[in-house]
Protein backbone atom coordinates (compact mmCIF):
# COMPACT_ATOMS: atom_id res chain seq x y z
CA UNK A 1 0.00 0.00 0.00
CA UNK A 2 1.28 3.42 -0.88
CA UNK A 3 0.10 6.93 -0.12
CA UNK A 4 -2.13 5.79 2.71
CA UNK A 5 -3.62 8.75 4.60
CA UNK A 6 -2.98 8.73 8.31
CA UNK A 7 -5.22 10.00 11.03
CA UNK A 8 -4.25 13.48 12.12
CA UNK A 9 -6.49 13.11 15.14
CA UNK A 10 -6.09 10.23 17.57
CA UNK A 11 -9.03 9.15 19.67
CA UNK A 12 -8.87 10.07 23.35
CA UNK A 13 -7.90 7.16 25.59
CA UNK A 14 -10.71 7.85 28.05
CA UNK A 15 -14.42 8.12 27.49
CA UNK A 16 -16.24 11.31 28.43
CA UNK A 17 -18.95 8.97 29.71
CA UNK A 18 -16.59 7.04 32.01
CA UNK A 19 -16.97 9.51 34.83
CA UNK A 20 -13.46 10.91 34.43
CA UNK A 21 -13.03 14.36 32.93
CA UNK A 22 -11.76 14.35 29.39
CA UNK A 23 -8.64 16.40 28.72
CA UNK A 24 -9.09 19.56 26.67
CA UNK A 25 -6.87 18.33 23.80
CA UNK A 26 -8.75 15.02 23.68
CA UNK A 27 -12.10 16.85 23.67
CA UNK A 28 -10.94 19.02 20.78
CA UNK A 29 -9.79 15.99 18.76
CA UNK A 30 -13.05 14.16 19.44
CA UNK A 31 -15.05 17.25 18.47
CA UNK A 32 -13.16 17.42 15.17
CA UNK A 33 -13.96 13.80 14.36
CA UNK A 34 -17.61 14.20 15.33
CA UNK A 35 -17.81 17.36 13.24
CA UNK A 36 -16.71 15.32 10.22
CA UNK A 37 -19.62 12.96 10.94
CA UNK A 38 -22.07 15.80 11.48
CA UNK A 39 -22.32 17.09 7.92
CA UNK A 40 -25.72 18.85 7.74
CA UNK A 41 -26.82 16.92 4.67
CA UNK A 42 -25.64 13.61 6.20
CA UNK A 43 -23.60 13.16 3.04
CA UNK A 44 -20.52 12.04 4.93
CA UNK A 45 -22.42 9.28 6.72
CA UNK A 46 -23.73 8.12 3.35
CA UNK A 47 -20.18 8.13 1.97
CA UNK A 48 -18.98 5.97 4.86
CA UNK A 49 -21.90 3.61 4.33
CA UNK A 50 -21.30 3.33 0.58
CA UNK A 51 -17.61 2.62 1.08
CA UNK A 52 -18.25 0.05 3.81
CA UNK A 53 -20.82 -1.78 1.70
CA UNK A 54 -18.71 -1.78 -1.49
CA UNK A 55 -17.72 -5.30 -2.65
CA UNK A 56 -14.08 -4.94 -1.58
CA UNK A 57 -14.81 -2.53 1.28
CA UNK A 58 -13.26 0.29 -0.71
CA UNK A 59 -14.33 2.74 -3.39
CA UNK A 60 -12.93 5.42 -5.66
CA UNK A 61 -14.47 8.83 -6.23
CA UNK A 62 -15.87 7.60 -9.54
CA UNK A 63 -17.65 4.75 -7.71
CA UNK A 64 -19.37 7.27 -5.43
CA UNK A 65 -20.47 10.12 -7.70
CA UNK A 66 -23.39 8.34 -9.38
CA UNK A 67 -25.02 6.88 -6.24
CA UNK A 68 -24.84 10.30 -4.58
CA UNK A 69 -25.76 12.31 -7.68
CA UNK A 70 -22.88 14.69 -6.99
CA UNK A 71 -19.90 15.98 -8.92
CA UNK A 72 -16.40 14.57 -8.52
CA UNK A 73 -15.04 17.72 -6.83
CA UNK A 74 -17.84 17.68 -4.25
CA UNK A 75 -17.33 13.99 -3.43
CA UNK A 76 -13.54 14.47 -3.29
CA UNK A 77 -13.95 17.38 -0.87
CA UNK A 78 -16.00 15.30 1.56
CA UNK A 79 -13.67 12.30 1.25
CA UNK A 80 -10.73 14.57 2.10
CA UNK A 81 -12.49 15.80 5.25
CA UNK A 82 -13.25 12.22 6.34
CA UNK A 83 -9.66 11.18 5.61
CA UNK A 84 -8.22 14.12 7.59
CA UNK A 85 -10.51 13.20 10.49
CA UNK A 86 -8.96 9.72 10.48
CA UNK A 87 -12.18 7.93 9.50
CA UNK A 88 -10.96 6.87 6.05
CA UNK A 89 -7.63 5.89 4.61
CA UNK A 90 -6.63 6.63 1.05
CA UNK A 91 -4.53 4.44 -1.23
CA UNK A 92 -3.30 5.74 -4.57
CA UNK A 93 -3.15 3.17 -7.40
CA UNK A 94 -2.04 4.68 -10.68
CA UNK A 95 -4.32 7.63 -11.38
CA UNK A 96 -7.05 6.43 -9.01
CA UNK A 97 -7.34 6.82 -5.26
CA UNK A 98 -9.30 4.26 -3.28
CA UNK A 99 -10.85 4.95 0.11
CA UNK A 100 -11.67 2.51 2.89
CA UNK A 101 -12.87 2.83 6.47
CA UNK A 102 -10.45 2.84 9.38
CA UNK A 103 -12.18 0.26 11.61
CA UNK A 104 -10.29 1.30 14.73
CA UNK A 105 -11.46 4.91 14.32
CA UNK A 106 -15.09 3.88 13.93
CA UNK A 107 -14.81 1.46 16.88
CA UNK A 108 -13.10 4.17 18.94
CA UNK A 109 -15.99 6.55 18.41
CA UNK A 110 -18.51 3.85 19.29
CA UNK A 111 -16.54 3.00 22.43
CA UNK A 112 -16.34 6.64 23.50
CA UNK A 113 -20.09 7.00 23.14
CA UNK A 114 -20.97 3.74 24.91
CA UNK A 115 -21.64 4.11 28.64
CA UNK A 116 -19.13 2.10 30.73
CA UNK A 117 -21.72 -0.41 32.02
CA UNK A 118 -22.90 -1.26 28.51
CA UNK A 119 -19.29 -1.44 27.30
CA UNK A 120 -18.49 -4.03 30.00
CA UNK A 121 -21.43 -6.26 29.01
CA UNK A 122 -20.53 -5.92 25.32
CA UNK A 123 -16.96 -7.15 25.98
CA UNK A 124 -18.17 -10.02 28.18
CA UNK A 125 -20.14 -11.57 25.31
Amino acid sequence: MEDVGTAKTAMPAISPLAGDPIKRADAERLAGVLKAFADPARLRLRLLSLIQSAPEGEASVSDLTAPLGLSQPTVSHHLRILTEAGLLEREKRGVWAYYRLVPSAIAGIADLLTPPRKRATKKAR
